[in-house]
């Protein structure tokens, strides 16, 4: 059988492909169109027919005229009521016939006679017809779990022949089988004899087919599928399982709300619950969820939910409030004595396994913070803190070590320029101390005050060697330290000197060094030869002996003044 296709711009006419059935040619036309009937194919050229005449079969074999045409006259209308007003010829010689009907379903001859031949075209004629529409009818309320129930109706109207209906639920193909029965019935119009077809689906519904989407759709002979709008069934079933959810935020604390809600899978759903709270039963009502307000760790503990009209079926959920208090002993604002002992406690209460940090003034300790004798340098701000997942607490304290001055040391140097000397006092107390010079001098620069240590310096230009001191005090206590400095005028000088000859500057250096090693080489043989004489002459007198005693710590004198000349 060959798909319908339509000619002419103003649809008029729908030509059938053709078929053979039976030894006749079959022409396929659609219901209410106009249908043309073709004569002969070409078999006999258009100037070779002398008379054309289309007749049909009435039945039991009886022939009825329809129309004939002479080679030289008009077309002539012979046809009976059924036909009249219907039939025409075409320029080719086929039979139009308008408004196909199902009664149009016959055999059509046409007759030709060219010059002693008479020749006859059967042709066979079938009007196809697709459904008007496709819906579903007699919708049930909702369908039950494991419950046979007609589903619904679905109806393919006015079509030839019969249509062919399939069930799908979810675009997918339904079949008699296990929960699915269909039953179909097709009705004939006794006017039209066009066929009405009928489907009935008798569903046993699952929990899965909740908004699950049935169809019914039909393909036809000839048109495109038709599919009907999709209808969907509120599935009802006992209630099966039950969970109890917590609602409320992360980590829940103290203070916090927590929100119980009970959900159950039946359809409809259970409306009414029972929370049990520790204990304590409270029923609720149109509501399938309650609140606990301001937890506390007492709240900690198994809570369970039920069904009102079946408190066997139950869930339960066990909450935890977290809670994290600590105690830092000391805090605040701490002060102490350089040197004495401060004792670091961190009380902790938690409801898990708790995690320590400490910081000093924002920078991140390896350890816990011990302080057997507090330096300057352990004043800061000490914060610790503490974790519990993500909940987390934070105490501090901020030591400050107080303490008398120092000076740790007192130094010079020629300053760069090596017109001035730099005088540098280094300390260390606290609070800060103040410096105290013995001598007027420019100020140059001062040290932050850090960990209890300051550094001061200034630039004097001394005109001759002197003591000077640097003092430093605060509210605990003074220290004082003095340095010898020289006259810069006399380094001057000797530096004037030092720009001579090298090469005189070295031979007087030498002269001098061996003038006073051979002097004091004489001095001393001097003192031993009289050494000598001394004892060989024991009989002296008294005076004599004195005398002798006085001369020689005078030369002991020389030779110790003249050794150090050579040492210099």
């Amino acid at each position: 059988m060959h798909l319908l296709s339509a000619c002419c711009v103003n649809a008029l006419f729908i030509i059938a492909l053709l078929r053979q059935v039976s030894g006749l040619k079959t022409v396929i036309g659609l219901y209410g169109e106009t249908l043309e009937i073709p004569c002969n194919n070409g078999d006999i050229k258009a100037k070779d027919v002398l008379i054309t005449k289309w007749k049909y079969n009435k039945g039991e074999g009886l022939p009825g005229d329809l129309l004939v045409k002479q080679k030289t006259q008009n077309v002539s209308i012979t046809a009976p009521d059924e036909y009249k007003g219907r039939v025409s010829l075409a320029a080719n010689s086929s039979l139009l016939l308008s408004a196909a009907k199902l009664t149009d379903q016959r055999t059509f001859t046409c007759m030709v006679v060219a010059g002693a031949d008479i020749t006859e075209y059967p042709v066979n004629v079938l009007i196809y017809k697709a459904p008007a529409g496709l819906k579903i009818s007699d919708k049930a309320e909702n369908l039950e779990i494991g419950k046979p129930t007609k589903l619904g109706t679905c109806v393919a109207q006015d079509a030839n022949p019969a249509a062919n209906i399939t069930w799908l639920k979810n675009n997918n193909p339904l079949d008699d089988g296990k929960g699915i029965s269909i039953h179909t019935a097709v009705l004939v119009d006794p006017v039209t004899g066009l066929s009405t077809t009928s489907s009935i689906l008798e569903y046993s519904a699952k929990k899965e087919d909740t908004d699950a989407q049935f169809t019914c759709s039909t393909q036809h002979t000839v048109g495109s599928k038709q599919v009907s709008p999709p209808v969907t069934f509120s599935i009802t079933y006992f209630t099966e399982n039950i969970a109890l959810q917590v609602i409320a935020q992360e980590p829940l604390v103290e203070g916090d709300n927590v929100t119980l809600k009970c959900v159950a899978d039946g359809n409809p759903a259970p409306t009414s619950f029972n929370f049990h709270l520790k204990g304590e039963l409270m029923k609720v009502e149109d509501a399938d969820t309650f609140t606990i307000t301001n937890v506390s760790r007492n709240t900690t503990g198994e809570y369970k939910c039920s069904l009102i009209d079946d408190p066997t079926m139950e869930a339960s959920k066990d909450i935890t409030v977290k809670y994290l208090d600590i105690n830092l002993s000391p805090s605040g604002n701490i002060i102490k004595n350089a040197g004495e002992a401060l004792d670091v406690t961190l009380h902790i209460d938690a409801s898990g396994e708790s995690k320590v940090s400490w910081t000093k003034d924002n920078v991140k300790l390896d350890k816990v913070p011990r302080f057997t004798k507090v330096t300057y340098s352990d004043s800061g701000l000490y914060e610790c803190e503490v974790t519990v997942g993500l909940l987390s607490r934070k105490a501090a304290f901020d030591l400050v070590v107080e303490g008398a001055p120092v000076i740790r040391q007192l130094s010079k140097q020629l300053g760069d320029d090596g017109q001035h000397k730099v005088l540098i006092c280094e300390a260390e107390g606290s609070p800060k101390p103040a410096f105290f010079w013995s001598i007027n001098g420019t100020s140059l620069d001062e040290s932050p005050f850090i960990n209890g240590k300051i550094t001061h310096k200034i630039t004097v230009v001394p005109t001759a060697n002197l003591t000077v001191s640097c003092t430093v005090s605060n509210e605990f206590g003074v220290d004082t330290r003095a340095i010898n400095v020289s006259s810069l005028f006399e380094e001057v000088r000797m530096d004037k000197q030092d720009q001579s000859d090298d090469s005189d500057r070295t031979k007087l250096v030498v002269g001098i060094v061996v003038g006073l090693l051979v002097a004091t080489g004489v001095i001393g043989l001097a003192y031993l030869v009289y050494m000598k004489k001394s004892k060989q002459g024991s009989w002296k007198t008294g005076e004599k002996e004195n005398g002798s005693s006085e001369e020689e710590k005078k030369l002991e004198e020389k030779v110790e003044e003249n050794s150090q000349k050579a040492e210099v």
